[in-house]
């Protein structure tokens, strides 16, 4: 596309031709003058259009056509402004009519003030258009393709300046250079960029006498300007651009950009990046370093350990795979603020445990870790690493007048006797890692071949319970509870079972574990409290339900309104349903898990605080949260012939009766056990003797007939 025939430039030496007219002077003149316009337009990064008063347009580059698909052949000098938007719109490119395009840019037009609006385009695109009337009546649009500049100032947060005028005013600096190598043209930017006056930067200069000019003024320092000038010569000669970053004294960053003209001469653009050089190497960092620790991340592992096995001849490496023990009960009783700041201090004591800056130490996730140790002599050297590891983290991490404890296990493979590659590497290490905490804590065990039947065991448990909900292969026993005083039935405790087609009856202790560490317990949870609400609404309306919930369930944050929906689907009223938590549920930190037991509480849902004892027992949780039952453990039942177990039982039940709180005695299975208990005024008892568990059909049965403990016995 042509551009406009008129441009005030550089002055041109008076050419003395002999019998060359003024007119042809004057021509000739203009014509050099329009060529210098017609490159620097050309070579743009924005679209540019003029128009006339008229609202015909002048000149237009061929950005502007490209930006909006436009048709060469009928964008033409002297065509209406309205034309082109009702051509944008015929082809498909505008997202809007020409009639509301040019209701947009009329008021600009009018107003004859400079303005920058944007357009997107039907395909998303995103169009700056930049408005700038004309002394003489009309106007110049400069038009900048910002989608991908958006883009990235939302993933970098980066803002980029954006083109709010014409060449004087684009936010790059720009500088172009004639055929001679002169200096002929320079933008305000420019200036401003490099801090100068015009007076200090004056039209005529070289490349080399620019740069002699900026060393001099301490703007550029250590550039080497002979070699500066010979690279950009090179590049220019073979019509490619040349782009480089260069440093200032001050610390700024500017990307320079150097483009040869169709015509002869180059055009210099000069960028500020120095904003986005540090945002992309900050990312550059989070791409390989772990947020939380700063150790490097599961991406920059492989990459040094795929680095190392290339390297490697006869040298040898040990994997070490990592996972913290009891890690769970800490995000559980402190909450996971406490559990971020003791993953930190394990990063840092693990590093400590290594040798020297070659081993290296990262983290895969959550509390596993991971470690390569270079060249140990021997099995004897990568054991040693492991024992100073668990001696490390064995010891207390003191926070906030409080003590944290924790275990570590680890699995070891070697290289090249436990695999050749990365990937059989950290498989092996993580097998044996599954063995060193199957068989307890603050272990480490070296991988054998035979340890991937236990994976494959643990693997196939994990594929069988997530397949066992859709296939409906659950099912609730439940057990009943006794008022001990009137020796009647007051509810039941709804219990999980599993009866698996290959593996058959599965115990809760073999598949809870394992359902809460794949976060499978939230939705069989919720399953469990739907169907024991839809049972017990057939049972006796003074009768309560018990069911049980864990920690990770009430912090799913669904919690309650999952409770709410399971009441209101079987019409149980709230004070009929009773929640069975642990200890650990109320020693959280978390202000979302005491809203929803508070909020379900407020409903009417009885709130039972289960296996009492067993944990913490701080009195300090039952005064923060006041639960409606205590359940005493069956392990305090079983032994409560004991003088010391007595004693501890006698003290929860007059616990229980000081704070006005239901106990509950769990595991009752003699009479001996009951007596003592009715002596002591325990309320409630559960156990073989008041009632075995039974099937929903069974327990509505008992539960309709009458209601002694002899003849639910």
């Amino acid at each position: 596309m042509p551009v406009a025939d008129f441009k005030a430039g550089s002055p041109t030496p008076e050419r003395e031709a002999e019998g060359v007219s003024p007119i042809r002077r004057i021509e000739d003149e203009l014509r050099e003058q329009n060529e210098r316009f017609s490159a620097a337009v050309e070579n743009m990064s924005h679209g540019l259009c003029m128009f006339d008063a008229d609202e015909r347009m002048i000149i237009c580059n061929g950005n502007y056509i490209r930006i909006f698909c436009l048709d060469a052949e009928v964008i033409q000098p002297g065509i209406l402004f309205f034309d082109i938007l009702q051509h944008s719109v015929d082809i498909g490119v505008a997202s809007q009519s020409a009639k509301e395009l040019y209701a947009i840019r009329k008021p600009y037009i009018d107003q004859a003030k400079p303005s920058t609006y944007e357009e997107i385009l039907s395909d998303g695109r995103i169009i700056n258009i930049s408005h700038r009337p004309l002394a003489s009546g009309g106007w110049v649009s400069i038009y900048e393709d910002i989608t991908e500049q958006r883009h990235a100032e939302q993933n970098l947060k980066e803002q980029h300046r954006r083109f709010d005028a014409a060449l004087a005013n684009m936010s790059q600096g720009l500088l172009m250079y004639d055929a001679g190598g002169r200096l002929i043209v320079r933008n305000q930017r420019f200036l401003e960029l490099y801090g100068l006056d015009e007076a200090d930067f004056p039209f005529g200069l070289t490349h080399r006498e620019l740069l002699h000019l900026l060393v001099s003024k301490g703007i550029y320092a250590g550039i080497d300007i002979e070699d500066e000038v010979s690279k950009t010569d090179v590049c220019l000669r073979a019509g490619q651009t040349r782009a480089t970053h260069r440093h200032l004294a001050d610390g700024r960053t500017v990307m320079i950009s150097r483009r040869p003209m169709s015509g002869g001469g180059w055009v210099a653009t000069f960028d500020d990046v120095t904003e986005r050089r540090r945002v992309e190497e900050r990312m550059t960092h989070l791409a390989h370093h772990d947020t939380l620790t700063n150790l490097p991340n599961r991406s920059m592992f492989r990459e040094r350990l795929d680095q190392a096995l290339s390297d490697t001849k006869d040298t040898r490496l040990a994997v070490f795979s990592l996972d913290l023990d009891r890690f769970k009960a800490i995000n559980d009783t402190w909450g996971h603020p406490a559990g971020d700041w003791l993953l930190k201090c394990v990063a840092e004591r693990l590093q400590n445990c290594l040798r020297d800056k070659t081993d290296i130490v990262a983290r895969f996730g959550g509390d596993e870790f991971v470690i390569i140790q270079f060249d140990p002599k021997g099995q004897d050297d990568a054991e040693r690493l492991a024992r100073r590891i668990v001696e490390a983290i064995g010891k207390p991490f003191h926070d906030n007048s409080r003590d944290m404890h924790v275990g570590i296990s680890l699995g070891i493979a070697r290289f090249p006797e436990d695999g050749k590659d990365a990937e059989t590497l950290l498989k092996n290490a993580d097998t044996a890692l599954y063995r060193a905490k199957s068989e307890g804590h603050n272990l480490y065990r070296f991988f054998e071949p035979d340890m991937d039947a236990m994976v494959l065991a643990r693997r196939a448990l994990e594929a069988d319970l997530e397949a066992a909900l859709p296939h409906r292969e659950f099912e609730l026993d439940f057990q009943p509870i006794m008022n001990i005083a009137s020796g009647e039935v007051v509810g039941a405790e709804a219990l999980m079972r599993w009866h698996s087609p290959t593996r058959g009856l599965v115990q809760p202790d073999d598949f809870i574990r394992v359902a809460e560490e794949t976060g499978l317990v939230v939705p069989l949870g919720e399953w469990a409290l739907r169907k024991a609400c839809t049972t017990a609404a057939r049972w006796p309306s003074g009768l309560r339900i018990a069911v049980n919930v864990s920690a990770m369930q009430i912090r799913s944050g669904a919690f309650a309104r999952s409770v709410i929906s399971a009441l209101a689907y079987s019409g149980v009223a709230a004070d009929r349903l009773e929640l069975e938590i642990t200890e650990t549920v109320l020693m959280d930190e978390s202000d979302m898990v005491l809203k929803a037991l508070r909020q379900l509480r407020d409903l009417g849902v009885r709130i039972a605080l289960d296996d009492f004892g067993t944990g913490y027992s701080s009195l300090g949780y039952l005064r923060r949260f006041p639960v409606d039952k205590i359940k005493i453990d069956r392990s305090f039942i079983r032994d409560i012939d004991k003088r010391d177990t007595a004693a501890i039982v006698r003290t929860i039940i007059g616990l229980g009766a000081q704070l006005g709180i239901t106990v509950t005695a769990e595991g009752v299975e003699t009479d001996a056990q009951l007596d003592f208990l009715r002596q002591e005024g325990c309320v409630e008892a559960q156990g073989y003797l008041i009632g075995a568990p039974s099937n929903a059909a069974t327990m509505q049965r008992l539960l309709g007939s009458a209601t002694p403990r002899r003849q639910i016995r």
